[in-house]
């Protein structure tokens, strides 16, 4: 199912929606003060990683110039 953030354009509250099939712009409410304007917010996608991780098999990268050092390598 996916998720979407929502803002409230009355009152500003930011708030979850879950979307069984699609959405519709009528069932969205907000949860403070009941509102039906409101704005979908643009969010990061959320990621699962199983199993082990092949990272500690990598090379360092070195200067951290790949990834600024996010990657926790050199």
């Amino acid at each position: 199912m996916p998720i979407y953030d929502y803002k409230c354009e009355d009152c500003g509250k930011t708030y979850d929606v879950f979307h069984k099939v699609r959405e519709i712009k009528e069932d969205i409410v907000c949860p403070e003060c009941s509102s039906t304007q409101h704005v979908r917010l643009i969010s990061a996608a959320s990621v699962g990683v199983k199993g082990s991780s092949k990272a500690e098999s990598l090379p360092p990268c070195g200067d951290a110039s790949c990834c600024g050092g996010v990657c926790g390598l050199n």
